[in-house]
C-alpha cells in the first residue's frame, strides 16, 4: 500500500505533465532528422498521423502505455510504439483519430480517457507528422490488444521517461545512410526512433521550468 506522501508525488507528476502541455508549446517540436545533418526534403508534404500517448495511475506511480508492434506487420514490425496511425477523412480531429486508433489496437474506449494535452508534432523520416495526443486513461481500462497489430501492450513508469538521463543515442545504417537516433530502454523493452523522441520531447516539455527528474 502506498505512503500518504508517494500518493501526493504521484498525483503531482501528472500535475506537472498537465500544467506543462497546458503552457506555451516548444517551438519547433521533433523530427527524425534532429540528430542527423540531412534534413527534411523541402518538397515533401508529410502526411498527418496522430498517436495516443496514455498515463495511467498505479500504486507505485504514474505509467506510461505502450504497444509492442506484431512481429508479422509489414512496417516497423516488433517495434515499440504509441497505439496510433493515419489521420482519417472521417476523423474530426488528430484527437478524434488518435482515441479511435487506441480503440482499435488496445481496445480503450473514450469513456475510459481524459485528453490533457497535446505535444508539439514529430516529423518523421518516412513522411508523416504525427501528431502526440496525451491522456489520462482510467484504471478500469483493461487492455484487448489487437493480435492483428499488436504483439504485446506493456507499462513504463512515467518517472523513468521524464528522466532525460535515460535517454542515449545510438545509431545503424538504414537504407545506405548512417542515421542516429534517440533510445530510452526500460527492462527487456528497447524503445527507440520516433516513440523516443516523442518520450524525450515529453521530457523535454515537462523539464523545461525545471520539473523533470533530471537524477
Amino acid at each position: 500500500m502506498p505512503l500518504e506522501g508517494d500518493q501526493r508525488d504521484h498525483e503531482d507528476m501528472l500535475a506537472r505533465v498537465e500544467t506543462a502541455l497546458a503552457g506555451p508549446r516548444l517551438q519547433d517540436g521533433s523530427s527524425d532528422f534532429d540528430l542527423n545533418q540531412d534534413g527534411a526534403d523541402p518538397s515533401w508534404k508529410f502526411r498527418p498521423a496522430a498517436v495516443l500517448v496514455p498515463i495511467i495511475s498505479a500504486a507505485d506511480g504514474p505509467k506510461l502505455v505502450l504497444t509492442k508492434r506484431a512481429a508479422h506487420l509489414k512496417h516497423h514490425p516488433g517495434q515499440v510504439s504509441f497505439p496510433g496511425g493515419k489521420v482519417e477523412t472521417s476523423d474530426n480531429s488528430v484527437e478524434d483519430a488518435a482515441l479511435r486508433e487506441a480503440f482499435e489496437e488496445i481496445g480503450l474506449r473514450r469513456k475510459h480517457a481524459r485528453l490533457i494535452g497535446r505535444l508539439p508534432c514529430h516529423k518523421t523520416v518516412t513522411g508523416f507528422e504525427v501528431h502526440p495526443v496525451v491522456a489520462e486513461i482510467s484504471t478500469d481500462f483493461a487492455s484487448l490488444g489487437d493480435p492483428g497489430e499488436v504483439e504485446e501492450v506493456f507499462q513504463v513508469p512515467l518517472e523513468h521517461v521524464l528522466n532525460p538521463a535515460n535517454y542515449f543515442i545510438e545509431g545503424r545504417v538504414w537504407m545506405g545512410k548512417p542515421r542516429r537516433y534517440f533510445v530510452v530502454p526500460y527492462g527487456p523493452y528497447y524503445i527507440w526512433g520516433a516513440t523516443a523522441r516523442m518520450l524525450r520531447l515529453l521530457a523535454e516539455t515537462v523539464g523545461r521550468d525545471g520539473h523533470a527528474n533530471h537524477g
